[in-house]
């Protein structure tokens, strides 16, 4: 057959994943392990993909594609059936706690929607990281670490062949997007707070990847340049196109005071 239906190895063994980076100095083992280079490699792949490309533009949709956007709405419409919590203080909603143990009760199920029957094997592993990528349920907070576990979630259907090399701009524009609409949703409904965020070092206190690809769609754009982030008129007029103004657009309705960039007087 062709390369295209080469069968999963049959001695591959699947595991539930395990905090490995636990102080400082695992970050050097993280960063020589293959696990390292395959994330870095997928996510650089994408960014290749998205370059000078808009939101909008045409881009084949396989049926893995359409069953993660299904997955994705499934865990909006939980967002809708459970409403927020009377509760004195004013951040993180303890409702999100109820809205977790669904998705930590399903995960698997759901994980199973999206990969072939002779994948079944691997769909507690791979749930993992769907589970690890909506944010902590004990604090009640959402991050960028979290965001790279679902950016590892979508790696890992990469690496068991149910997602392909030409399934790389539906990854980004239409799974990852969607995915960035519901954790916007959560983070707005549950008030969550920003897991480490450090404030000075992102725009967002939520999100990075976004940033990371949405500047590669900006890359030859013929008029659009970092002056304009800051200009109302053409974030509203452009963010349906590009990730980077949609994040943007959303920073503007979540915080308060105004956009300075870096560098410019007052």
């Amino acid at each position: 057959g062709t390369s295209e239906e080469v069968a999963p190895p049959l001695q591959q063994s699947f595991m539930i994943p395990k905090k490995e980076i636990n102080m400082v100095s695992d970050m050097a083992k993280w960063k020589r392990s293959q696990a390292y280079a395959d994330y870095m490699g997928f996510i650089l792949t994408l960014n290749e993909g998205v370059r000078g490309k808009k939101l909008t533009c045409e881009y084949k949709v396989s049926e893995p594609i359409e069953k993660l956007v299904a997955l994705l709405n499934t865990l909006d419409r939980w967002i809708d059936e459970t409403p927020p919590v009377d509760q004195p203080s004013r951040f993180g909603n303890k409702a999100f706690r109820t809205w977790y143990a669904k998705l930590d009760q399903e995960a698997e199920k759901l994980v199973a929607t999206v990969i072939p029957k002779h994948l079944a094997d691997t769909a507690p592993e791979v749930a993992v990281y769907l589970k690890e990528s909506v944010g902590n349920s004990t604090r009640i907070d959402y991050g960028t670490g979290h965001e790279a576990a679902f950016a590892a979630f979508l790696c890992c259907l990469c690496k068991i062949g149910v997602l392909r090399v030409d399934d790389q701009m539906a990854i980004v524009f239409k799974v990852f997007n969607r995915y960035l609409e519901v954790m916007r949703k959560l983070q707005k409904t549950y008030r969550m707070e920003p897991a480490g965020s450090q404030g000075v070092w992102g725009l967002d206190d939520f999100q990075f990847l976004p940033f990371i690809w949405g500047s590669s769609q900006l890359i030859d754009h013929p008029s659009l340049e970092p002056r304009h982030f800051v200009d109302e008129k053409v974030v509203n007029e452009n963010h349906k196109d590009f990730m980077f103004l949609e994040c943007i657009l959303f920073i503007t309705e979540v915080r308060t005071g105004r956009f300075v960039p870096q560098g410019s007087s007052l």
